[in-house]
């Protein structure tokens, strides 16, 4: 290729969101972020909890030093508008869904290449090509006779080998190589998962170039309006349908998953597994979760677009939309055929008033709810609690109580009275600890009083200066007993 026609495809590229990731002014922060919140942990995230976390983790970079005056929704916004990020609005969802787009995880992963210590030229990548090239001119050999040596070599080779074993003449893998491919099928498990983003963003460009095809075709019918009305799914039966078709019906085959699973499950276990660090282990323990969870994201979506797009059609929404599209090729041509009589400038005898109306996201509002600001009028007047002899020594036994004090009080009162209730008490003295007050007057009654059949109320103020009642069992102190005080 030659270096005008590279320039022009690093220009093109230059205008695209990976491109635009890695050149952004606060590149190591946004990528740091985006690969935390988005790659490495959760996939998906709802718009409170990423804001949450993006706060949070702004909030230590700023402590550090870093210059980032906007908020998480400022910046989420901006990288919404970029295309780093991807919102959806999922049904009986209760708010907007983030995730990043394929050309964001492109960028990512190329700066963890760049960061990784991975040698390039390894023994696994080598042998892996080797093993692909042989099989590959295995299977495109049209000699039958060739295709049958070779077979029968194969198998030569097979008897040969299973003998040495019998005899006890075999080696296993040494634990350095067999790491070095672990890690390797690891990186590269791990992009095929990521791939599945690239997939879905094809599907979405085929979805919108057949719509825009169908906008745009002259005729009463076009090509693709013709395959869908005679039932064809044009989308599953594009090149990237079918190719998808061909790996989810690998990936689901049941033979293959029983397959993988015993052999992720051989991996694990030996020995050299335990240099792994935790989060390749935990990934070969989840690959087949995953591959299926995300492929399934991506089935999902390619059947919702076919289905919206046979929709679209059927219910001949799409002319309407070719006679708006009509009715915008008109008057481009007619401001085009007046451009040289009306200059920008010149009156027109034409008020236009344009809108002042903000577009927001649903997530930046606040809905406000009138009930809550009611305030009910009524006022009920709660009924006197009672206070059983059962509960005290719970009460006293969680509470802090100024015995001595309440003492004080009952001796005082007994000098002058042969005997006195504790509601006569509390009128002649407050109760300073309000409740607790009450409850000591009927520890100490229970211990040195009398105690009577009938029930008297008692009244005392909280520490919100409202007033309290309570039924208690009428307790008498007599000046015989005053000197069990102390």
């Amino acid at each position: 290729m030659k270096a005008i026609q590279q320039a022009a495809i690093n220009k093109r590229l230059r205008s695209e969101s990976a491109w635009k990731l890695l050149a952004a002014v606060n590149a190591p922060v946004t990528l740091a972020l985006l690969n935390t919140h988005l790659l490495e942990k959760d996939r998906r995230l709802p718009s409170s909890i990423l804001h949450e976390r993006i706060n949070r983790e702004l909030e230590q970079l700023r402590a550090q030093g870093e210059d980032l005056p906007q908020t998480a929704q400022s910046y989420i916004s901006q990288w919404l508008v970029a295309g780093f990020l991807e919102r959806s609005y999922e049904s009986q969802a209760s708010e907007e869904i983030y995730e990043l787009t394929a050309a964001a995880a492109q960028a990512i992963r190329f700066i963890q290449g760049l960061s990784g210590k991975r040698i390039v030229a390894t023994e696994s990548r080598l042998s892996m090509v080797i093993q692909q090239l042989v099989q590959l001119a295995e299977q495109t050999e049209p000699d039958p006779e060739l295709r049958i040596e070779n077979l029968l070599n194969e198998r030569k080779r097979i008897d040969e080998e299973i003998e040495a074993i019998r005899g006890g003449k075999f080696e296993t893998l040494a634990d350095d190589r067999a790491l070095e491919r672990t890690r390797e099928l690891v990186a590269l498990a791990d992009e095929l998962a990521s791939d599945f983003l690239q997939v879905r963003t094809s599907f979405q460009q085929l979805n919108r170039k057949l719509r825009e095809s169908i906008m745009e075709s002259e005729g009463s019918r076009g090509d693709v309006l013709e395959s869908l009305f005679a039932g064809v799914d044009v989308i599953a039966e594009s090149d990237e349908g079918r190719t998808f078709k061909a790996f989810w019906r690998l990936l689901t085959d049941p033979e293959q998953s029983m397959e993988l699973e015993v052999a992720l499950d051989q991996v694990v276990s030996r020995d050299f597994a335990k240099q792994l660090d935790r989060h390749e282990r935990r990934f070969l323990f989840q690959l087949t979760g995953i591959l299926l969870e995300r492929g399934g994201d991506v089935h999902e979506v390619l059947h919702h677009f076919a289905r919206g797009l046979k929709q679209f059609v059927q219910s001949r929404e799409y002319q309407e939309q070719r006679r708006i599209n009509k009715l915008l090729k008109q008057a481009q041509r007619k401001a085009l055929e007046i451009k040289e009589q009306v200059m920008l400038v010149k009156e027109i005898g034409y008020t236009l008033n344009l809108t002042s109306s903000r577009l927001t996201s649903l997530s930046q509002l606040h809905l406000r709810d009138p009930s809550l600001d009611e305030v009910d009028s009524n006022i009920q007047l709660a009924e006197e609690a009672e206070i059983s002899l059962e509960s005290i020594s719970e009460l006293v036994a969680q509470s802090e109580i100024d015995f001595r004090t309440l003492k004080h009080n009952i001796k005082t009162l007994l000098e002058k009275h042969k005997q006195v209730s504790i509601a006569e008490i509390l009128e002649s003295y407050p109760a300073e600890q309000g409740l607790g007050s009450v409850v000591g007057y009927v520890s100490l009654g229970c211990r040195h009083g009398v105690l009577s059949k009938r029930k008297e109320f008692v009244v005392w103020h909280g520490m919100d200066s409202q007033e309290r009642r309570a039924c208690i069992p009428c307790i008498y102190f007599v000046k015989e007993c005053s000197h069990e005080l102390g």
